[in-house]
């Protein structure tokens, strides 16, 4: 059985790379591995490196989850930073027979403007095949929907929203919950909430992944919205009158800088009631 190295970051999702992988690995005569880079974060003073480790793990969940429909399964593998050393990595680790590396199209792409290709098909010594992926032109083979919530990521009516919104739609559900403070207890509590609501999604039969993300509501999504490509943003708040996301207008910012429809969902934290 051979194994292919497929490397993508922000075009994980792309039909071209879909199509590719399906041609060389949907016989079922082959491995797949992929790897997904870490990306810095272009919004935020701090950088928090759970939140980055995060969001391409979160890539590599939603891209071996969509094959796996396809009756292609994936071994997934978050790499360095640096796409040559994440790829040489990877191929020390898992020694391809062929690599795929996705970027994006050479006006836009950083990797080429590295002469990536070029360096890893030198340095592998394997075939290396480059797929140019355009994601604004071709678009993804599904729907995406950006689901950011904290105290409120547990609640039934978010849950709700989620299965009304993914009703007869292929469609995925990419979670972040902001960390309450930073990393520590606070990013503990946070990934408690995520681990919940990912739980919860699935057992009803919903597409999702999900990350803690940056303590301030508006940076963990304007992040989420550079490492995926999202239709349409769900926020998940507590009621006007007790949520501090309401008060920093977080619904209108978020619209207005991503060009986005967010919906917005107000809800009760776990354990609390309407009288509380």
């Amino acid at each position: 059985m051979k194994t292919i190295l497929a490397v993508a970051n922000e075009t994980i999702g792309g039909a071209h790379l879909i199509e590719t992988i399906r041609a060389k690995a949907g016989d079922g005569k082959a491995r797949l591995i992929i790897c997904v880079p870490r990306t810095r974060p272009q919004h935020g003073n701090v950088i928090y490196d759970d939140a980055v480790y995060d969001a391409a793990r979160v890539r590599v969940d939603l891209a071996r989850t969509f094959l796996r429909q396809m009756g292609i399964d994936a071994v997934g593998e978050v790499g360095d930073p640096d796409p040559y050393s994440a790829t040489m990595d990877a191929v020390a680790e898992y020694h391809p027979d062929e690599i795929i590396i996705s970027t994006k199209p050479a006006t836009s792409s950083g990797w080429l403007r590295r002469d990536l290709v070029e360096r890893i098909t030198e340095a592998s010594g394997l075939p290396v095949e480059h797929v140019v992926t355009d994601l604004d032109a071709e678009g993804i083979p599904f729907g995406v929907t950006l689901v950011v919530a904290n105290r409120t990521a547990s609640s039934d009516e978010l849950l709700d929203r989620l299965k009304a919104k993914a009703s007869g739609d292929q469609h995925l559900f990419v979670i972040v919950v902001p960390q309450e403070g930073g990393e520590g207890t606070a990013g503990s509590r946070a990934r408690a909430r995520l681990v919940q609501l990912v739980d919860r999604a699935r057992a009803a039969g919903l597409l999702a992944a999900g990350m803690i993300a940056d303590p301030d509501p508006y940076t963990a999504t304007m992040n989420a919205v550079q490492f995926f490509r999202v239709d349409d943003i769900v926020i998940s708040t507590l009621p006007a009158t007790r949520s501090g996301w309401m008060r920093a207008d977080l619904i209108k910012r978020v619209a207005t800088a991503t060009g986005k429809t967010v919906t917005h969902v107000e809800a009760q934290a776990a354990g609390s009631s309407a009288a509380a």
